[in-house]
């Protein structure tokens, strides 16, 4: 199972990777669905890590 910090890294990974190679993102300067996908990831995961832990029960 991975950690939450794994689970961060690699959406920003895969983020920062589409936007490299797609075309759309990397010629146009609005961003194509995948990568706005992506970066939803991304966010949802930072701030899952941001969140203090619930209590386990």
């Amino acid at each position: 199972m991975t950690t939450p910090e794994d689970a961060l890294h690699q959406a920003r990974a895969t983020y920062e990777e589409h936007v490299r190679t797609c075309r759309q993102c990397y010629v146009d300067t609005v961003p194509c669905a995948v990568s706005k996908h992506l970066l939803r990831i991304y966010n949802n995961a930072r701030r899952g890590q941001m969140r203090p832990n619930p209590a386990v029960r």
